[in-house]
């Protein structure tokens, strides 16, 4: 995570001139965190798609997510540009997690990526959005026979086995259907990503995959090619999330073409070897990705180099990048309520900004300590930088939306505030804690909006209590 260094109290007003003062301009929209079309109309609200959140939140009520789906498609073809090599060809998968709607399966659809689910609850939205089924692949450490069973019903494209046991079982489902599964092995490479402990997904010490060090990931491949039910496609890895840099990459792909040249040294090919995802993007300021295309560039280099050196032919390469693409297409648009001065003694206070959602609609605070960007959305002000706490609702200590943030000292009950970056595991995360509805998710795009999920009413939520 980012370091913070140190600065004002919270809840002081930063004079101008302050050596550690935020950027002056609290209504500056950096483009690396904020979506594609966002910008300010002449009186200063906040707007996406050419929509001001004001027309936005008066529509649909707050908490609100809203998508800027030119963003998303930008963001969509520029991937699909940067792994598009003939010499290296490489296909790019959605990952579903991040979030899925019907909307947003049709959108990468359109723009010429495959996607890949976890769930049969994803796999059938997938499906039902018109998602033809070779080009899904389906993850998933503990799927169950019901799940595979549709998967091999629907004809999925890629099946990642996780277990010995998973093995057995799709092997014995695709023989009662007369079929053949295409399946990668997940492959535990000892690498673990510069994230945060709880999303580093490749050390030993976890639920994902084969361990390439104890041997059982040449053994599962093994496994998988002897077995007549199955086809070896080739070989999977996912090194953690919010990876800025690709040097975790190298290591990984040396180890897993490693196992493929074991493999071939025993006459059993791997045609195909999937990175996983894992890309990061910007949350606040100092964040840095890498660039798409010099992020495809380098794991196509790292891939030859370690081949050439193993003596083996150019697999086919795949990459599943979630976060990367919806992450930055989405805010959430909340209403301010208390605001809250807390004298902390020593003449120290805190300003709580309580905000009408919380950690129903963004665990990833309580889970993570994520750092978001927050600002002023529905006018502008005057006055100068306050450093203050953006809560939420919920009865909670742990519920906070942004920690450490800048608003205006004015920001008042009513006020429209909007957070950046928001599109990925925040509605896809989110729940009905206090019995809370789970809030809409919109779509913007030249200066119309629809719906994409609608929101939740009491009703709904309180209709599965027996007992009313």
């Amino acid at each position: 995570m980012r370091a913070h260094p140190a600065g004002p109290r919270h809840g002081d007003v930063v004079p101008a001139g302050h050596p550690l003062r935020p950027p002056h301009d609290l209504d500056r929209l950096d483009p690396l965190i904020w979506p594609l079309t966002a910008g300010r109309d002449a009186a200063g609200i906040l707007t996406l798609g050419g929509v001001g959140v004001d027309e936005l939140a008066a529509a649909y009520q707050t908490p609100l997510f809203v998508l800027d789906e030119a963003d998303f498609r930008a963001r969509a073809g520029r991937y699909r540009a940067a792994y598009d090599d003939p010499q290296l060809p490489a296909d790019v998968y959605y990952a579903a997690k991040a979030f899925l709607a019907a909307g947003v399966a049709r959108w990468v659809a359109a723009e010429g990526l495959r996607i890949d689910v976890c769930t049969l609850g994803e796999l059938e939205l997938a499906l039902r959005s018109g998602v033809a089924a070779p080009q899904i692949l389906f993850h998933g450490n503990n799927k169950s026979a019901v799940e595979l069973d549709r998967a091999l019903e629907v004809g999925v494209g890629r099946i990642v086995v996780d277990s010995f046991d998973e093995i057995e079982l799709l092997d014995s489902l695709a023989l009662a259907r007369r079929t053949v599964a295409g399946v990668l092995v997940r492959v535990t490479v000892g690498v673990e990503a510069h994230t945060h402990e709880y999303i580093a997904t490749a050390h030993e010490d976890q639920k994902f995959g084969f361990s390439l060090a104890s041997g059982d990931a040449l053994r599962a491949a093994h496994r998988v090619a002897a077995a007549e039910g199955l086809q070896l496609v080739g070989l999977h890895s996912h090194i953690g999330s919010q990876i800025f840099e690709p040097a975790g990459f190298e290591v990984s792909a040396h180890r897993v073409v490693g196992l493929a040249a074991a493999l071939r040294d025993a006459d059993v090919a791997v045609g195909e070897l999937n990175l996983g995802g894992g890309m990061g993007i910007a949350y606040v300021d100092g964040d840095d990705p890498i660039d798409v295309a010099e992020m495809a560039a380098a794991l196509r280099d790292i891939v030859r180099r370690e081949c050439e050196a193993a003596q083996l032919p150019l697999p086919r390469l795949a990459v599943e990048p979630g976060r990367a693409l919806i992450g930055p297409a989405g805010i959430t648009v909340y209403e301010v309520g208390v605001v809250k001065p807390v004298d902390l003694g020593h003449g120290e206070t805190r300003t709580y900004v309580s905000v009408d959602g919380g950690m129903s609609d963004n665990i990833r605070t309580a889970l993570y300590d994520a750092d978001y960007t927050v600002v002023l959305a529905g006018r502008v002000s005057t006055q100068p930088a306050m450093q203050c706490r953006v809560v939420g609702k919920h009865c909670e200590s742990g519920d906070i939306v942004v920690r450490d943030a800048w608003l205006p000292a004015d920001v008042r009950r009513g006020d429209l505030v909007a957070v950046a970056a928001t599109g990925a595991y925040c509605r896809a995360m989110a729940s009905s804690y206090n019995l809370t509805p789970r809030p809409a998710v919109v779509a913007v795009r030249d200066g119309q909006h629809t719906t994409v999920l609608r929101r939740e009413t009491i009703d709904e939520v309180l209709g599965l209590d027996a007992g009313l």
